[in-house]
């Protein structure tokens, strides 16, 4: 039986299971459907897929990226998610002290499921992001007692700030800048890193994003001013990235 001491081995175990319960929310979620009880099946020919066809990362490779029942290819969205979860449990163990590791792997695995859904359909679902911002108030609760009013107040301030921002655009050019999941979204950095850590948060965000149309620009048509494009993942990597290492200096 595993002693406390391999304590920290129980999210490496999971993540990859973990992984692929998120794969399966970011495409069922957005879809309306079922995404706790229903069975999982090809998208393809509607086969029912065993223990065998759902090994994480495995059995994609083991079947060469193929359903068993009619030989479709399969997309690799589930085992990069599966890999994603495993990583994040991997950088959270590198990085944190262990009594953190249990919420940084949750704060990390509700990122990833938000930024793939952001990056697939635009959409940062209540489901998640509210109870992130929950989560990161508990954290602090019971991690920094003392430092929770902070939290609080970083989570108001980043909501509003957003809301703020969101209001001004929509005034200004008549049309929608951001989304109400990317208020909801800085709501959760705040409870997560605190006032303290939102413009560090921001920044990355903005620098990740700009990276990522440059490198789109590149590879597909150039991005024209009214071309609809995810803020949440660069949101998603910021907070990820200060609640690890902190703010900028």
């Amino acid at each position: 039986m595993m002693t406390r001491d391999f304590a920290w081995l129980w999210p490496l175990i999971v993540s990859p299971f973990v992984g692929s319960f998120l794969a399966a929310l970011a495409i069922r979620l957005p879809a309306g459907r079922p995404w706790i009880w229903e069975r999982s099946r090809c998208p393809y020919c509607a086969a029912v897929l065993g223990v065998l066809d759902l090994i994480p990362v495995a059995s994609w490779l083991a079947s060469g990226g193929r359903c068993r029942h009619c030989q479709a290819a399969v997309t690799p969205f589930y085992a990069i998610v599966e890999l994603g979860a495993l990583a994040i449990a991997l950088w959270a163990l590198w990085t944190v002290p262990q009594d953190q590791l249990w919420a940084s792997c949750i704060l990390g695995w509700g990122l990833l499921a938000l930024a793939a859904i952001d990056a697939r359909d635009f959409l940062l679902p209540d489901t998640i992001t509210l109870p992130l911002v929950v989560a990161g108030l508990a954290a602090a609760f019971f991690g920094e007692p003392d430092d929770l009013p902070q939290h609080v107040a970083g989570a108001a301030l980043g909501a509003v700030a957003f809301l703020a921002i969101r209001i001004a655009y929509r005034h200004l050019r008549g049309r929608e800048g951001l989304g109400l999941g990317d208020v909801k979204l800085m709501a959760v950095a705040g409870a997560w890193v605190s006032w303290v850590g939102l413009p560090s948060v921001v920044l990355i965000a903005a620098v990740a994003s700009f990276a990522w149309v440059l490198a789109r620009g590149k590879r597909q048509r150039p991005i024209a001013l009214d071309t609809r494009l995810p803020f949440g993942p660069g949101l998603c990597l910021g907070i990820w990235m200060v609640w690890l290492y902190g703010p900028l200096n």
